[in-house]
């Protein structure tokens, strides 16, 4: 029997040991975030920061293999041993739990059903629907905290569900866009080297701003407070991507129910009055929004302006750069790079390719042959389409025997493997190339170089073809 097969019962049970690991983790990181809001729970009321249902929500969204009743059930446990270990009475962890048990409930439902685009904050409508379905867990978890505000705390049905509204709508809006926009596992970051040259100064003027408004906020005081940092928040969502701006907007939130609700604005004064409270949480909400909301539109557009920009720039057959674009890159490369190679590929006999197997296997010829020659280019260089099956590449900072190495190289990766189409039919092609070089002693223009290499193109098929030609360029000395 082969040792890599697998009884149905082993995989059955790797399943389950996966989701019992699954749920392990829920439980633990809900039990530390109920913590987290119970120690910064008012005496005798509800917390004023209580990260746990939006971060169970979050991790249920991104990670589905949660959302198995071993999860719930875990994460039900969590709820009620983080209550009852630090002093709630059994009836009163049941209540506060079953809200919250029935707001993630009420709002996953509605989150599960959206594409995925809008779970990971790509669409400009996701801040939209996913406030929406907040404004839902919010309002249903309302509704079992309005019947328990009269037994836990003495007050009314419905001023309970007004303020348990207002701070489960503000903890979901603030902390679930954060989980939701993290980099997914398995996304490739940026190097230092490569993001070092685009940081700029000015990118930091952002957060300054935010930090100074919430200063002004602190100092000045008064019931406009909170509204002192949204220009800068605003100003983030304009520069920074979604995920930064989340974050921002998030500590933005912690900072107005923290500070402002507690001892900036009039009549609270440490007495936590529930109006003016319900006002705070409510404001800090909806201004979180916005922030996000343009983040998400801009980044849209960034993407939408870099496809267009692409298609602007490169042959969509080939994804080489196109003759206007690769001159223009080829005119920076030149400048103050010498050496230089610049090559002319000409794929050999192709219009017989198009007579003999038809357009479309032409068209595949020229796509695969394109990804040939960029394999044997180097990521700096420049590669493009100059003319129907002619190619031209600049290849900075390269001596004559590089730039015989890499023509060879090419040449070789042309002829050496027969191009298979879709069809199955196999096609064997040899390619001739041109190659000029920029001396050291005087930089030339690319429009010098690529006629040369055009020239020294011709004298390889005239040669023979499948094979590489220099033009050795005279410059005068004087």
């Amino acid at each position: 029997m082969n040792g890599s097969l697998r009884s149905p019962t082993s995989e059955g049970a790797d399943r389950r040991n996966a989701a019992l690991s699954e749920s392990l983790v829920l439980a633990a990181v809900i039990f530390a975030a109920c913590l987290f809001g119970i120690y910064t729970r008012p005496l005798g009321f509800l917390a004023n920061v209580w990260p746990a249902n939006a971060i169970m929500l979050g991790l249920l969204l991104r990670r589905p293999a949660m959302a198995s009743l071993p999860g719930w059930l875990a994460a039900g446990a969590a709820y009620m041993a983080a209550d009852l270990l630090t002093g709630s009475t059994l009836v009163k962890a049941l209540l506060l739990n079953g809200a919250n048990m029935v707001g993630i409930g009420a709002a996953y439902a509605i989150c599960v059903r959206l594409p995925k685009s809008k779970l990971r904050m790509e669409h400009p409508a996701s801040l939209l629907d996913i406030a929406l379905a907040s404004a839902v867990g919010a309002a249903a978890a309302g509704i079992v905290g309005g019947f328990a505000n009269p037994i836990l705390f003495g007050g009314g049905v419905v001023s309970g569900w007004t303020f348990w509204f207002a701070t489960e709508f503000v903890n979901y809006v603030t902390i679930l866009p954060v989980i939701l926009s993290a980099p997914r596992r398995g996304t490739v970051l940026p190097k230092w080297e490569e993001v070092q040259p685009q940081i700029s100064s000015r990118l930091a003027l952002p957060v300054l701003a935010v930090l100074f408004s919430g200063l002004a906020a602190m100092v000045i005081g008064g019931p406009g407070a909170i509204a002192f940092p949204v220009p800068a928040l605003l100003w983030c969502g304009l520069v920074y991507p979604v995920f930064p701006t989340a974050l921002l907007t998030l500590l933005f939130g912690l900072w107005s129910l923290a500070i402002i609700s507690t001892t900036y604005l009039p009549g609270a004064q440490g007495l936590y009055d529930e109006t003016a409270l319900i006002s705070v949480r409510l404001a800090a909400s909806l201004i979180a929004i916005g922030p996000i909301m343009l983040a998400v539109v801009m980044q849209n557009r960034k993407e939408l302006l870099s496809r267009l920009h692409h298609l602007a720039t490169h042959d969509q057959l080939t994804g080489a750069a196109n003759r206007h674009a690769f001159l223009e890159n080829a005119r920076k490369l030149v400048a103050g790079n010498t050496p230089v190679a610049v090559l002319m590929i000409d794929l050999d006999h192709f219009k017989a390719v198009n007579d003999t197997y038809g357009h479309a296997a032409g068209d595949e010829v020229l796509s695969a042959f394109a990804q040939r020659v960029r394999a044997c280019l180097r990521p700096g260089d420049a590669f493009g389409r100059v003319g129907g099956e002619e190619f031209a590449a600049v290849i900075p900072k390269c001596p004559k025997p590089d730039a015989f190495q890499i023509t060879t190289r090419i040449r070789e990766a042309v002829s050496g493997t027969p191009i298979s189409l879709s069809d199955g039919r196999l096609i064997k092609l040899t390619a001739s190339i041109g190659f000029s070089l920029s001396p050291e002693t005087e930089p030339l223009g690319i429009e010098r170089l690529l006629a040369s290499a055009d020239a020294a193109l011709y004298r390889a098929k005239a040669h023979g073809r499948d094979r590489v030609e220099i033009w050795e360029l005279a410059v005068p000395t004087g």
